[in-house]
């Protein structure tokens, strides 16, 4: 008996790539993301905050506050957008209708002057602030 050999089996093979690694590939990139984001949000002006000998901790449940910085020199950045004093209350009020909760917390130098501080609570109520507070390094 002859035994016979078929040459076209090589059709009926069907290759097939293994996505699993490169779904962990991707997953792991994406939480690196994410992770880096939400560390650059934080990003800004460099600010030395004031220590205070006791702190209240308030926690946003409606949305995220509107934080306006003040460097040493004088620079203010609202949510790490640049602003002046000539156009602080239309930032303030672009930024504060963008949130459910219209609270704006002042991130300041610790060597600014209390009058910097007077005109961005007056901008901030312009703008229709609800809530002010004073960013401070918590007691140590």
């Amino acid at each position: 008996m002859a035994m016979r050999f078929d040459e076209n089996d090589d059709e009926n093979i069907v290759a097939e790539i293994n996505i699993t690694p490169l779904t962990d590939v991707f997953l792991v990139l994406l939480i690196i993301f994410m992770i880096s984001s939400s560390a650059m949000l934080e990003g800004g002006l460099n600010v030395k905050l004031p220590t205070a000998k006791s702190s209240a901790l308030t926690q946003s449940v409606a949305g995220k506050p509107v934080y306006v910085t003040v460097d040493a020199n004088g620079g203010i950045n609202v949510n790490s957008k640049d602003a002046g004093p000539d156009n602080l209350v239309e930032v303030l009020r672009s930024e504060l209708n963008q949130t459910q909760e219209r609270t704006v917390i002042i991130r300041g130098d610790e060597s600014i002057f209390l009058g910097n501080a007077v005109r961005i609570m007056d901008a901030a109520r312009a703008a229709g602030a609800d809530k002010i507070a004073i960013a401070t390094q918590p007691p140590k």
